[in-house]
C-alpha cells in the first residue's frame, strides 16, 4: 500500500497572474512570482549564470532577461508561443519544487479563472503536457471552497491580480451560471494608481513594479490609519509624495463590480437559502487581505437583511491546498491522462 502510494505524487497548483503556489501530497509547498526570465545576450548569461529565471529572482534581474509575466488575466496570454513557454516552464519549476521521485506519477489539478475559455484550458493543456501524467482543471474559487469544506450554501470572492472570481456552493459541482469572472483586480487597482499619481504629479518617476509593491504594503478602503507616503525620483531628486488619497481610490474602485456581482449571485440561489449564503461569504487571494474590505462588502449587504464575510487564513496557499484536497480525493475517471 505504501508503495502504491509513493508511487504517485498528487499536486495542487494555483496559476495566478502575480503569484503562483503549489501544494504536494508529500507535504512540499511552495510559492512563486509568475515571472520567467531568459538572458537577453551573452554578457547577460554570463552574468546570471543561469539560462532561466523564475519568481524574483527573474524581477529582480530583469533589465538582463527578456521578461514574461505570461499568466494574463489567470490564462495564458493568447497567441504568444513564448508566454505558452513561459507557463511550461513556471508549471515545470513549480513541480521540480515538490522533489517528485524518479518514476513518480504526477498527477496536478490546476486552478483557473472561473469562465476559463475552452481555448485557454487547450493552451494549459498543451503547457502541462509531457510535465504531468494527468491533469484537471477547475475553477479557483472551487478549488478554495474545497479545501475548506465550504461546499454548500457558501459564496466564495476570489480576489487576484488578473481577475476577481465567484462561485456559489450548492453541495455538487458549480455549474457556470454559479460562477463569474470579472477584470476588476489587484492589476486594475495597480493600473488606476499609476494613472492618478502620473496625472497629479506628471514629472514623477516610478515602474508599475514599484506602484505594485506600495498598493501590497500599504493598501486600504475606508478611512486611513495614516499617511501613506513613498519615495520616488522627481526631476531627477528623490521626493516624498503623499499617495493616501490616490491610493483609497484605487482600492475601492474594486468595491462596485463585487457588490453588483455578488448581490446578483445572492439572487438567483433559491429564495430559502439566500440568508444563509450570505452569512457565509468567503473572500479569498491576494485581495483578501486589504484591511477593511470584508467589513465594506459586509456594509453592502445590508439592505438586504445583513451578511458576514470572512478572509482566508492562508491566502497564498488556499487555492493550491484545495486543488491538491481535489487531487487527493478525486476518481480515476476524473482524470484526464495526458501524454509524454
Amino acid at each position: 500500500m505504501t508503495k502504491e502510494k509513493n508511487s504517485v505524487l498528487h499536486l495542487g497548483i494555483d496559476l495566478g497572474t502575480s503569484r503562483s503556489s503549489v501544494s504536494a501530497s508529500n507535504g512540499e509547498r511552495h510559492v512563486v512570482e509568475s515571472y520567467i526570465g531568459w538572458p537577453v545576450d551573452m554578457v547577460a548569461r554570463k552574468l546570471v549564470k543561469k539560462p532561466v529565471m523564475f519568481g524574483h529572482e527573474a524581477l529582480e534581474n530583469r533589465p538582463m532577461l527578456d521578461l514574461h509575466r505570461p499568466l494574463e488575466r489567470g490564462l495564458i496570454k493568447e497567441g504568444s508561443e513564448k508566454d505558452e513557454l513561459a507557463v511550461r516552464e513556471l508549471i515545470r519549476h513549480l513541480i521540480s519544487l515538490t522533489k517528485p521521485h524518479d518514476g513518480q506519477r504526477v498527477l496536478a489539478v490546476v486552478g483557473v479563472p472561473a469562465e476559463a475559455l475552452r481555448v485557454s484550458r487547450q493552451h494549459l493543456r498543451n503547457a502541462v503536457k509531457g510535465v504531468a501524467d494527468s491533469l484537471m482543471i477547475v475553477s479557483e474559487p472551487f478549488a478554495v471552497a474545497y479545501g475548506m469544506d465550504a461546499l454548500l450554501h457558501t459564496m466564495i470572492i476570489d480576489i487576484g491580480a488578473g481577475t476577481t472570481d465567484f462561485c456559489v456552493m450548492k453541495g455538487r459541482y458549480p455549474t457556470d451560471d454559479d460562477q463569474r469572472t470579472l477584470t476588476n483586480a489587484g492589476d486594475s487597482v495597480d493600473e488606476q494608481l499609476a494613472i492618478m499619481i502620473r496625472t497629479r504629479i506628471p514629472e514623477a518617476q516610478f515602474s508599475i513594479h514599484m506602484v505594485r509593491g506600495w498598493k501590497e504594503k500599504a493598501s486600504f478602503v475606508g478611512e486611513p490609519d495614516g499617511v501613506v507616503e513613498v519615495t520616488v525620483p522627481v526631476g531627477g531628486k528623490p521626493t516624498n509624495i503623499d499617495i493616501t488619497s490616490e491610493l483609497r481610490r484605487a482600492c475601492e474602485s474594486l468595491l462596485p463590480p463585487i457588490v453588483e456581482t455578488m448581490l446578483d449571485l445572492i439572487s438567483r440561489v433559491d429564495p430559502e437559502y439566500q440568508e444563509t449564503v450570505r452569512h457565509n461569504i468567503i473572500l479569498a487571494g491576494g485581495g483578501s487581505q486589504i484591511p477593511r474590505l470584508p467589513q465594506a462588502i459586509e456594509a453592502a449587504l445590508t439592505d438586504v437583511g445583513g451578511g458576514r464575510v470572512t478572509p482566508v487564513k492562508d491566502p497564498l496557499f488556499a487555492g493550491s491546498n484545495g486543488s491538491l484536497s481535489i487531487a487527493l480525493d478525486a476518481p480515476e475517471s476524473d482524470w484526464e491522462k495526458l501524454p509524454g
